[in-house]
Parts: C-alpha cells; sequence; structure tokens
C-alpha cells in the first residue's frame, strides 16, 4: 500500500499549524503536538528537520519557536515531503537511482519503467499542491 510515513503526516500537520497560527508569533512543538493529540517527540524531531532544511525559522529562548520561511502559497507539498523523507519513491529501485543493483529482478521487471512514469505524476502533483491547499 502507497503511503506516507507518520514523520511525513507529521511534517505536514506541523506546517499547516504554522500557517494557520503564525500571525505575528511563533508556534512551539508542545502547541503542535497537543493540538493535533500527536507525539510531541517526533513533532520536535519533525521540526528540527524542516529547519535544517530551510522550511521553517526556530527561535531560541523562552518566547521561541518555529514560523514558516515563506507564505503557504509558496511551499508544495513535495518540499516539505522530500525534507523529511528525501526518500519516498513507490518503489525499491526508484529509490535507490534506478540502477540495475538496486534489486534483484531488475533486468527482468516489467513493471519498473510503468511504476517510473507513476511516480512522477506523484511528484508532479506534490510539486503543484501547495502547503495553503491544506488549509
Amino acid at each position: 500500500m502507497l503511503r506516507l510515513s507518520k514523520k511525513t503526516e507529521y511534517a505536514l500537520m506541523s506546517a499547516r499549524y504554522m500557517a494557520l497560527n503564525n500571525h505575528g508569533k511563533y508556534v512551539t512543538a508542545r502547541e503542535i503536538a497537543n493540538s493535533y493529540n500527536l507525539s510531541f517527540e517526533l513533532v520536535a524531531k519533525v521540526l528540527q528537520i524542516m529547519a535544517k532544511n530551510n522550511l521553517i525559522k526556530s527561535y531560541q529562548g523562552v518566547k521561541g519557536g518555529y514560523s514558516l520561511n515563506k507564505s503557504s502559497d509558496n511551499i508544495s507539498l513535495a518540499e516539505i515531503i522530500k525534507a523529511v523523507e528525501p526518500a519516498y519513491e513507490i518503489t525499491e529501485c526508484l529509490r535507490n537511482g534506478f540502477e540495475e543493483d538496486s534489486c534483484s529482478y531488475f533486468n527482468c521487471c516489467k513493471i519498473k519503467d510503468p511504476l517510473a512514469g507513476v511516480q512522477k505524476k506523484i511528484d508532479k502533483i506534490f510539486m503543484e499542491t501547495k502547503l495553503s491547499e491544506l488549509i
């Protein structure tokens, strides 16, 4: 079954929360976790990854927290997904560079090329869909 990882789901939910609640203030990992009844530890980890990949800004201190680096209209779902899950491809061979040694069935596989096309369509949808569409 094709599905996003829990880490990706948390990243999308956190980004959505920031887009909705970032009006002149920072949001905290605890605030996001409590709002959606999520694991604080995983939210905090995801936010650190997103900050490291420059999707969000991190502010230290007592009144610190996180905010989006750009408007939600200018952030694609692909940016968020790839920040926390760089290898989200649908098959192992696509995930490993589409090279012969990526799968023992590579040379006889009849579905790798069609699935590469499906992956491109998925990528296109995630690139075209903006965070603002989740609000």
